[in-house]
């Protein structure tokens, strides 16, 4: 089979490689859109942007292409699948109208709202005085949500009135996220372990994936602005057997089912972002695709054929299929620029790597790298690379991660310290 991967980040890498692994004979040529520096030595990488809907569905009817896997947020959201389709091409992702889960946190929050979907308590605001009215109202701690996309960016815990208004103020007035920002959604404060899930579904059945822990502040202990994430574990130490079962009950297949009941039939993964409160577990957030960092954790862990999940996934067939995982943990750490999720500079050769772009012992996963005029793999994005490594039990996979990374540099170069420490 021909396969066509959009996108060009650390996510999409380990898809790439997870569907290359063990030379899996249904998987021929593949290629990637856009990809990046890195990408290109698993696949084939040609200059047309994830976003561009006319410009990916063309190309993929000029390669003949047998299956396409659409990575990103963005293009879900625009409608990329419809699209691919709608061509003859048989696409992983859900369509339009289900990754608005993801596209509007306004209509998540709506849909487990009206389906009893344990969440934080919301409201939401197009007004900015009318925002800044419910926060004085409100008191802090808060969490001031962009309704639209916002490259994982665009969710700000506060913890004064002050900080508060400025996040709204941000997003509603400067519109540091555009459109995205022109609608809010406050919500209650929760506290407790974050636990991400990943799950496969084909719109009735829903197969979970290994538990992650992604850590989203930019700097160690949790501090800093909120980035794309910083670096993952999987499995989650905090996600137990029992809660597992709570989240499939009252969380996970009520999603599912609520989704076909409004015309919505969501096929692909859907991304569980969770809070383990006193309280139960809650959701925070949906997200229509794989996470990253934490899809570089997972797949690290899984043994059954990634190409026969997704292909099920999309035919309905997930009933017929199981998942297998091996044992032990997986860790990512992510190199970024420095700077970022703020301005940063790129164009920095990154040492230490060999000739493909890899690590003995190591997985890396290239997401914000190009090939320069020179023949030299330099810094392109916030967030460069994902160091990963599984091993029998976490300390041991966090202390390979970190080893690995110490044999790789770049300049401005940073990266938290304390993935996995907890």
């Amino acid at each position: 089979m021909k396969i066509l991967v959009v996108g060009s980040g650390g996510r999409e890498h380990a898809i790439i490689r997870k569907l290359r692994e063990n030379d899996n004979p249904e998987v021929g040529e593949i290629y990637a859109l856009p990809g990046n520096g890195g990408i290109a030595h698993d696949a084939v990488c040609a200059g047309v942007k994830a976003t561009d809907i006319a410009g990916v569905t063309a190309f993929a009817a000029e390669k003949c292409i047998d299956f396409a896997v659409v990575g990103p947020d963005d293009p879900l959201c625009m409608g990329l699948v419809d699209a691919l389709e709608a061509a003859g091409v048989p696409a992983f992702g859900p369509d339009k109208k289900a990754a608005a889960i993801e596209g509007s946190k306004i209509f998540a929050k709506g849909l487990m709202q009206k389906y009893g979907i344990p969440t934080a308590r919301w409201e939401t605001f197009g007004d900015f005085r009318a925002a800044c009215d419910y926060i004085d109202a409100a008191g802090c701690p808060v969490v001031v949500k962009a309704d639209g996309l916002a490259l994982g960016k665009g969710v700000f815990v506060c913890g004064s009135r002050e900080e508060a208004r400025e996040a709204a103020r941000a997003l509603m007035v400067g519109r540091v996220f555009g459109e995205s920002g022109a609608r809010v959604v406050i919500e209650e404060f929760l506290t407790g372990p974050e636990v991400s899930v990943l799950a496969l579904t084909d719109g009735e059945t829903l197969i979970p994936l290994v538990s992650a822990m992604d850590h989203k502040r930019a700097f160690d202990g949790d501090a800093g602005p909120n980035t794309g994430g910083m670096g993952a574990i999987a499995p989650s130490p905090f996600y137990t057997p029992e809660i597992a079962e709570i989240c499939l009950r009252t969380i996970f297949l009520p999603t599912v089912k609520a989704m076909r009941a409004e015309g919505r039939t969501f096929k692909g993964c859907l991304y569980f972002g969770l809070m383990l409160t006193a309280d139960g577990p809650k959701v925070i957030e949906y997200n229509c695709r794989f996470g990253d960092p934490e899809a570089q954790a997972v797949l690290a862990l899984l043994e059954s054929d990634l190409l026969g999940l997704m292909l099920a996934a999309r035919g309905g067939a997930l009933k017929d299929v199981s998942v297998k995982f091996r044992e032990g943990a997986a860790c990512c750490v992510v190199m970024a620029s420095g700077g970022y999720p703020g301005k940063y500079e790129t164009g920095f050769p990154i040492e230490g790597l060999d000739g493909r772009g890899q690590l003995p012992g190591a997985s890396v996963f290239h997401a914000g790298d190009i090939v320069d005029g020179s023949g030299r793999l330099v810094t392109a994005g916030g967030r460069v690379l994902g160091v990963t490594c599984a091993a029998p039990e976490l300390k041991s996979a966090v202390d390979a991660a970190y080893a690995a990374v110490g044999r790789v540099s770049f300049k401005n170069m940073h990266y938290r310290k304390d993935i996995g420490r907890k």
